[in-house]
């Protein structure tokens, strides 16, 4: 797993590929949180906090995890290499947990230029300093659970996909629906009583307790489950094409 893990990490870091969607990642950010006139601009806010940041950041990594996840099992099918991976001495769930450890981190780092974010909202607060240190800490807490999440679930799609183009586009839908059209679906309140039960399947409720600086059990089982489940799922739709 830790080989596969070096490889897998190596592959998105020695050709740019990380890096590019890295800076790609922070400077999409940076354009919403400080110079395009939205919603989300921090200075039009009026408030030292980044809970717009943790608001904006959710819609970006839907397309940037799947966009680092679709390769790692549909290249690997595409290419052939697939079958040589099955002939080596590692069993197919260490290969799916190191591919999805590998995504994980670099989803991880593309957070890490969000602590100039963090260090400019502090300085510019009135007084400075005056920013909800608890809440933010939570934020980026549920960040990382949720990248997980997205990362989890962008295995499972490259794994039911024949090609890198598919992955995505499944990557993409997948994660939407998880996030975002699941809580949609229930505010339509068109099940009575069962919209809560729907509501709580979807990842936007959990993750919301994270940005009000929450960190409850039950999210964060929720999300242990989903990304066990979907590890479950990728690696047994990646033996069945042994």
């Amino acid at each position: 797993m830790i080989a596969i893990l070096k490889k897998e990490l190596w592959s998105y870091f020695g050709n740019w590929s990380a890096w590019v969607i890295i800076a790609a990642f922070s400077l999409i950010a940076t354009l919403f949180l400080f110079f395009f006139d939205n919603d989300s601009n921090i200075f039009e806010i009026g408030m030292a906090s980044l809970q717009s940041y943790f608001v904006l950041v959710p819609w970006l990594l839907m397309f940037i995890i799947p966009a680092l996840s679709m390769k790692t099992f549909a290249e690997e099918q595409q290419t052939g290499t697939l079958n040589w991976l099955f002939s080596q001495p590692l069993k197919v769930s260490e290969l799916v947990t190191g591919k999805f450890l590998s995504v994980w981190i670099v989803g991880i780092l593309c957070l890490i230029p969000s602590l100039i974010y963090l260090y400019t909202v502090y300085v510019l607060g009135v007084p400075a300093g005056n920013i909800d240190l608890g809440m933010t800490f939570g934020s980026y807490i549920g960040l990382i659970i949720l990248i997980a999440a997205f990362s989890a679930v962008g295995i499972l799609a490259s794994s039911l996909s024949q090609n890198q183009i598919m992955a995505y586009l499944l990557g993409v839908f997948m994660c939407f629906i998880m996030y975002f059209g699941i809580e949609q679906l229930a505010s339509y309140k068109l099940l009575g009583g069962a919209d809560f039960i729907l509501q709580n399947i979807g990842f936007y409720q959990h993750f919301l307790g994270f940005t009000r600086g929450l960190i409850d059990v039950k999210d964060v089982a929720y999300f242990v489950l989903v990304i066990g489940a979907s590890l479950v799922l990728a690696n047994h739709f990646i033996n069945k094409k042994k």
